[in-house]
């Protein structure tokens, strides 16, 4: 294998040493699937994105994304964090907007000047419901502490999520996946993986708190996850969660796991369509290549 050049950037994070690791390869079009794969679960961070070429196809670079354990269609921090590569060492200068070509389809991205990037996801595609006191097993606390106002419910924006809202800060923090039930309940949904939130939040400034577990991907728990909290947004706003159909909020998450992380959130309805946004800061700490 030729060498690589490849980054490491924090994803969702206001400083270095916080937010999601990404590895963002580029120049990988030679590169096998196999290659690929056993590069990601040797970088080992939730995701590892390839840049295929540093030329555009269709108006967009291509990129696919790898977890540990398998490619995916789309992922939120590995579109954010590959988009801020593209801009600074490909671009090499702040444009507008960029498309990244995933397997979920084109992804538009609009890169500030400050570090802050937006996403456009998908729109939201709301799946199956399910039994608050199964979940309430698979999550380990009791059934009284989710709010029951709300559905647990499968929701995609492009990778299916399972949403569960809780009461307080005190349960989000007592999580812990009972991971037989887990892989026996997962093996005939659509979601494999599942997100958590209440409004309380260990930074007053924010407005919810999550936290996300991706044992399917390899992943015990995401610190920062763009796909999941777009889910949530579209969420939100269905169910009218902050009593109206749009919602401009601060999302943390990765407290638990010491990588705490900040998601902004924008989401509004419009008939049978939810739109949504999903921000956040990335910052390069590393640069090399492999050989």
């Amino acid at each position: 294998m030729r060498r690589l050049p490849f980054y490491i950037v924090d994803v969702f994070a206001e400083h270095k040493y916080t937010g999601n690791q990404l590895a963002v390869f580029r120049e990988a079009g030679t590169l096998s699937d196999d290659e690929m794969q056993h590069i990601a679960q040797e970088m080992h961070f939730s995701e590892t994105t390839f840049i295929v070429s540093d030329r555009p196809r269709n108006g967009g670079f291509d990129v696919r994304i790898f977890t540990p354990a398998e490619e995916i269609p789309f992922a939120g921090h590995p579109t954010l964090g590959t988009a801020h590569i593209i801009n600074t060492y490909i671009l090499q200068r702040t444009t507008d907007q960029i498309i990244l070509n995933l397997k979920v389809g084109q992804i538009p991205v609009t890169c500030q000047t400050d570090g802050y990037s937006w996403m456009q996801q998908m729109k939201p595609v709301f799946g199956h419901q399910h039994d608050p006191e199964m979940i309430a097993g698979i999550l380990n606390i009791n059934p009284s502490e989710l709010d029951e106002r709300f559905p647990i419910q499968e929701v995609s924006t492009g990778l299916p999520f399972f949403i569960v809202p809780l009461k307080t800060i005190t349960a989000l923090k007592k999580v812990k996946i009972n991971k037989d039930k887990y892989f026996s309940f997962i093996a005939n949904t659509a979601a494999k993986a599942i997100l958590v939130f209440c409004p309380e939040t260990h930074n007053p400034d924010n407005h919810i708190s999550v936290r996300v577990f991706t044992d399917y991907y390899g992943v015990p728990e995401d610190p920062a996850t763009g796909s999941a909290n777009g889910c949530l947004a579209g969420y939100l706003v269905k169910y009218r969660y902050f009593g109206k159909d749009s919602i401009n909020i601060r999302s943390e998450q990765g407290y638990e796991i010491n990588r705490p992380s900040l998601l902004l959130l924008r989401a509004e309805q419009h008939g049978n369509d939810i739109n949504i946004f999903v921000g956040g800061k990335s910052i390069v700490v590393a640069q090399g290549e492999f050989i």
